[in-house]
């Protein structure tokens, strides 16, 4: 078991101590005014929001400060567009605010002089405006996003390096930003004090940061296998079997602390992989044909305690491999959080356990399978621009978008939704050996209306990045040292490992790649986010876990600043087997796990989780708390894959227009105390499942289930699973609801349509909408 680290008082003290000492010992002096500006700010009649913002990027910025004389605190500030904040609370009018600042440039450390601050006794002024991507230098053009915390607000601004006035420029949408020059804004509000100015400039065309050289062949770190077709069978057999043994069981490794990567370099294996939790397979050739596997890649319900059942198989993956199966068929019997991607099965394919008892998975994309696909017990699925031999089984909700040899569209009966294309995909990023014996990341290029494998042709359509360009994450790095490499323009590969965060991550960098082997699992302490992402174009984010830390954060990832609007329609942001999870290893807390701002971002199999079992003490309605798994208010956003459950309040909540969804799979929470505590603000009993907000004009979605299990309490009951606007714009198709094991009820399906959820695990079904 990892052993946590607790907080203690005194402990930042002390660390600012050793801080100043080590400033000292080093001959560091105290910085210089012309390295920051600084300010307080009321913006209550209790509260200030101290700010500072260093001219140059600095990895951390920590305030100290005393009210009043008192106890001297110490925090780490939260960085947002280049300015580092701290609210102090508890204030009274009058109250002196003694403080000063430690912050890091280019390496040594520094401290500021002290300064003062009076809290007045007025209602409070506006927060000053932040910029998003922070001011700096651009080799291109940039797009600027202005936000203030204070809601309700305007802003006014200035490109021409001009103070701003209540009669500047009405901010609307991002400000372009296509030649260097300074920005300025204020934030204005009725009855408050208008903001201080707040300023950034940008130097578009001059030497953007460039990432360090790095390995072209790296150290991957001591959870990482790479297999190379010279060694003995026996010997990568004897690895494979190990680590297959520590992942294995459901009881202890579930919720365990192991992570590890098998990865196969190109030429032909006779092995067999189980793969367990945590563990991902992946092949190092450019395109599936060019690794082999004689033998099986497998998963399967192999556990006593499983009970012939593969419901709680989460957490691994298999992507860019042939496979010969020793018995002409491949098992890969899977629940949620396991991805089968770029998979190339010369036989049949098995997505239930060999004993026939239940799973509920699942995901598979950009595959070919040559024989039979069949489901059997699997309660859902979904899959993407693949091809199949042939399609057998259905139990509630089975979706295909761009598939060859897919069933055809026959919800309810059977329960199949196809589409014959999918609108917009783009394969995941993914690691590979050159002829050189060099590694890269490949980056799939972009397809609209797609159907079929991305490497039907031969070779998949795209460009790659060499290594030298990426910074391997390995166990014991900091959430600083993985700043100052996005900083400083490097992408970042997560091997397999936990890693604790006690900053934001931010990516703030078009284009960027966020690649994770081997489920990295980034856990947010101290109520930090997890990692933000700018409104920039082509940021890829794959093979991630966030795992909610013991302290409540407001979001785990955030893709776009509040307000996003630039359009991103030729190089969208993509988020690909990305997972949340909310309790169960630890007790967590995220009001919200995935908020997504920018306009035509691509989610692309995630799965949100709030626990519903785990390790003792980790998971219940007060031990493990979250509102919502996906918020999404940006434009022209698509979901493929959507997996969303448990959560307390609404499951997803989708503001912007023109969006859409592919496949959709919920389970509402099952620990719902009682009814007087889950009813949504409508006044009706409990929260949907998917709401699509009134404002919305234009929405569509296809082949959608959802779930109750009020174990809790079965007298409780939700209203409905789907709630949306009444307008011809909004269309849903092949919609469900069933209650397992008659646990509560659900009463309609959409809106008011649709009968209650009966006894015997039946489903109610809705074709169409309206």
């Amino acid at each position: 078991m990892r052993k946590r680290r607790t907080w203690r008082p005194g402990a930042l003290v002390a660390s600012a101590a050793l801080a100043l000492s080590a400033l000292v010992a080093t001959g560091g002096t105290a910085s210089a005014a012309a390295d920051y500006t600084q300010g307080a700010t009321q913006v209550s009649t209790s509260q200030a929001q101290v700010s500072f913002t260093p001219t140059t990027v600095a990895r951390y910025v920590d305030i100290h400060y005393q009210v009043n004389g008192g106890g001297q605190q110490n925090l780490r500030m939260t960085e947002s567009g280049g300015t580092w904040r701290q609210t102090v609370g508890s204030l009274s009018t009058g109250a002196l605010l003694d403080y000063w600042f430690t912050y890091e440039k280019s390496g040594p450390q520094y401290d500021t002089p002290h300064f003062t601050y009076t809290h007045g006794g007025g209602t409070g002024s506006v927060a000053a405006p932040a910029f998003s991507p922070g001011g700096g230098t651009y080799a291109t053009a940039q797009t600027v996003t202005l936000s203030t915390a204070t809601s309700g607000a305007t802003i006014r601004y200035t490109v021409d390096g001009s103070t701003p006035t209540a009669s500047s420029t009405l901010y609307s949408a991002p400000i372009s930003v296509p030649s260097s020059r300074t920005v300025k804004a204020i934030a204005l509000k009725s009855g408050l004090t208008t903001s201080a100015t707040a300023t950034a400039s940008y130097t578009i065309g001059g030497s953007a940061a460039t990432c360090p050289t790095q390995s072209d062949t790296p150290d991957f770190g001591p959870n990482t296998r790479v297999f190379d077709p010279s060694m003995p069978a026996a010997t990568i057999q004897a690895r494979l079997d190990a680590d297959f043994a520590a992942q294995k069981d459901t009881l202890t490794a579930q919720m365990g602390t192991g992570r590890v990567a098998h990865l196969f370099k190109p030429g032909t294996y006779a092995v067999r992989d189980n793969v367990g939790y945590y563990t991902s397979v992946a092949g190092l050739g450019q395109n599936p044909g060019d690794v082999v596997i004689n033998g099986d890649i497998t998963v399967d319900a192999f556990n006593e305690s499983d009970q012939g059942v593969a419901l709680q198989n989460f957490w691994r993956s298999t992507e860019n491999l042939a496979v010969n199966p020793s018995s002409g068929a491949t098992r890969w019997a899977v629940a949620q959080a396991a991805p089968f991607r770029r998979m190339d099965i010369r036989g049949s394919l098995q997505l239930y356990p060999a004993s026939y008892g239940f799973a509920s998975g699942g995901y598979i994309a950009d595959s070919k399978v040559s024989g039979q696909t069949a489901s059997v017990s699997q309660q859902q699925w979904y899959t993407r621009d693949s091809a199949y031999g042939s399609w057998a089984g259905g139990v509630w909700n089975m979706v295909f978008s761009g598939t060859s040899g897919a069933p055809a569209n026959t919800f309810p009966n059977p329960p199949e939704t196809t589409l014959a294309t999918t609108p917009v995909s783009r394969d995941v990023p993914y690691l590979y050996v050159d002829g050189a014996g060099k590694y890269r990341v490949f980056q799939p290029a972009l397809r609209t209306n797609a159907s079929g494998p991305s490497w039907a042709s031969g070779s998949t359509p795209g460009t790659s990045l060499p290594m030298s360009q990426f910074f391997v994450v390995k166990p014991g790095a900091t959430a600083s040292s993985i700043n100052t490499a996005l900083a400083s323009g490097c992408h970042l590969l997560f091997t397999p490992g936990i890693y604790h965060l006690d900053q934001t991550l931010n990516v703030t960098r078009a284009d960027t790649v966020v690649l994770g082997i081997g489920y990295p699992t980034l856990i947010p302490d101290n109520g930090v986010n997890a990692m933000q992402v700018a409104d920039v174009d082509g940021v890829r984010l794959k093979g991630l876990l966030f795992d909610a830390g013991t302290t409540n954060s407001a979001a785990l990832l955030t893709v776009g600043p509040a307000g996003s609007s630039a359009s991103h329609a030729t190089n969208p942001t993509t988020i690909q087997d990305v997972f949340f999870r909310i309790g169960g290893a630890i007790a967590g807390k995220a009001t919200t796990s995935l908020v997504v701002n920018s306009a035509n971002a691509v989610i692309d199999h995630i799965w949100a989780w709030r626990a519903d079992h785990g390790n003792a003490g980790t998971w219940g309605w007060t031990q493990a708390t979250g509102d919502t798994g996906v918020i999404v208010n940006g434009n022209n956003v698509l979901a493929t894959g959507l997996f969303v459950e448990h959560y307390q309040k609404y499951q997803v909540i989708w503001n912007g227009q023109n969006g859409r969804t592919i496949f959709f799979q919920n389970e509402m929470p099952y620990d719902v105390p009682n009814q007087a505590s889950w009813r949504s603000p409508n006044g009706l009993n409990g929260y949907a499942a998917y709401k699509v907000a009134d404002s919305v004009t234009s929405h569509e979605a296809w082949g959608l289930g959802s779930y109750c299990f009020f174990n809790v309490n079965p007298s409780v009951s939700a209203y409905h699973a789907f709630e949306v606007p009444n307008t011809p714009g909004v269309r849903m198709h092949n919609l469900l609801t069933v209650s397992l094991n008659y646990q509560g009820t659900i009463t309609h399906v959409i809106n008011d349509v649709g009968g209650v959820t009966p006894p015997g695990t039946v489903p109610v079904n809705v074709v169409n909408y309206p």
